[in-house]
């Protein structure tokens, strides 16, 4: 039934699809389709506002018009389908990392004798990898790997090692690499994922490289809601890249 309240509204001129409004909403109302967030259905949206201060591009705000009733109960299902839609993903994927695809098989790095090649590199002004492990992306990397156990956790925008001339050479060495994009990956999976890698693997410490545009803002915030969840402080520094490859800043803080 219709009725005059408050409800979300996108800016679809301001909006870029950063994610950050769909994990503020508690209620799951908000989806990133297209690049662009939308109201999954009005019944689903309390008006509250919350995804509001999730928003850094002003693109989100409450208004008054006619609208479907706000219904908790609708929203619980809806919870529910989207949960269990998570979960079989995660068994897709652990799966698809166990035995399809050979990209994903988990592979430990082990330190042995100095190569020639590694030799002749450190005689030249080029660097080693430092990369300690495989896989490196989010999606494909299972909560428990052995890389992970007691780690320092490096949580990377996919663009920043591409922007960054000295990637490995600062940041990769000693640590565990998740690699991803907060805007075309799906922010909520992230979340659950970081959470559950928080719950059991015992991270000692987490950096997280985005860049200066305005979508990448939305991985510090993925990690940091997934500490939440697992109800975890782990000390947690972002260091923001720009576009031509200069660190921008860097902020250390306890989750």
């Amino acid at each position: 039934m219709d009725k005059t309240r408050k409800i979300v509204e996108i800016d679809e001129q301001l909006c870029d699809g950063c994610g950050m409004c769909a994990i503020a909403c508690a209620e799951g109302a908000l989806v990133i389709k297209d690049g662009k967030a939308r109201l999954i259905k009005e019944s689903y949206c309390d008006g509250l506002g919350a995804c509001l201060s999730g928003c850094p591009q002003g693109a989100v705000r409450v208004i008054e018009r006619k609208a479907d009733e706000f219904d908790p109960e609708a929203v619980e299902e809806h919870l529910e389908r989207q949960k269990l839609s998570e979960q079989k993903q995660e068994e897709r994927t652990e799966f698809t990392a166990a035995c399809a695809c050979p990209s994903a098989r988990i592979q430990t790095f082990a330190e042995g004798p100095v190569s020639q090649k590694e030799l002749a590199l450190e005689q030249s002004d080029a660097s080693p990898s430092e990369l300690s492990h495989w896989p490196i992306q989010i999606r494909l990397v299972p909560p428990g790997a052995p890389f992970l156990k007691g780690a320092h956790l490096l949580v990377v925008s996919d663009c920043a090692p591409v922007a960054y001339p000295n990637f490995h050479r600062e940041f990769v060495r000693g640590k565990a690499v998740l690699l991803g994009c907060p805007k075309f990956d799906n922010a909520e999976e992230y979340v659950k994922k970081f959470a559950e890698i928080f719950r059991t693997d015992d991270i000692r410490s987490v950096t997280v490289i985005d860049m200066e545009v305005p979508c990448c803002s939305a991985l510090p915030v993925i990690v940091r809601k997934g500490m939440q969840e697992a109800g975890k402080a782990i000390p947690i520094e972002e260091v923001v890249i720009s576009v031509r490859g200069e660190i921008l800043k860097r902020n250390e803080s306890s989750a």
